[in-house]
């Protein structure tokens, strides 16, 4: 189950960013998170609800890519981590799990999603409400690095 779902998020991050943004990042290998420290400067997490299972998905850009990703999708310049970046990152994160639920349907996990919340702090920890292991996925584009996790329990 993890593969598929990380093979959804994957696809349903790209599509986003190259449809929204037109940006194509490249994804790295996912690995097994060692800490709960936020990667980026600005995340939105959104929680994963189903029969089947539970948990949670975050999206954490650097304050470089996800500038970026405002100045593109909103065809203006933006210097700060603004409410505006702040929104923006939670529409990605819940476009982006609308995205992977679509596909999950599918192989018959029905999630209902949570409202995004969105962090603008690396300095604290990501609590995804688990005693499991979360799964980081890279991703590098040409503004720099950002990364997506997920867990499930």
């Amino acid at each position: 189950m993890h593969e598929q779902f990380i093979n959804s998020i994957q696809e349903s991050i790209i599509n986003v960013l190259a449809t929204m943004a037109d940006m194509r990042p490249e994804s790295g290998e996912p690995s097994i998170k060692t800490n709960k420290k936020i990667p980026g400067d600005v995340t939105g997490i959104i929680d994963l609800v189903s029969k089947q299972r539970t948990g949670s998905l975050a999206i954490s850009f650097t304050k470089p890519v996800a500038l970026e990703i405002a100045r593109r999708m909103l065809r203006m310049e933006i210097n700060t981590i603004d409410e505006t970046v702040r929104d923006l990152v939670g529409e990605i994160a819940n476009m982006m799990a609308g995205g992977a639920k679509a596909k999950m349907q599918e192989e018959g996990y029905d999630f209902e999603l949570t409202f995004p919340s969105v962090i603008v702090d690396h300095e604290n920890d990501i609590i995804h409400n688990n005693n499991a292991s979360t799964i980081i996925l890279p991703f590098a584009t040409d503004s720099g690095e950002f990364f997506v996790e997920l867990y499930f329990k």
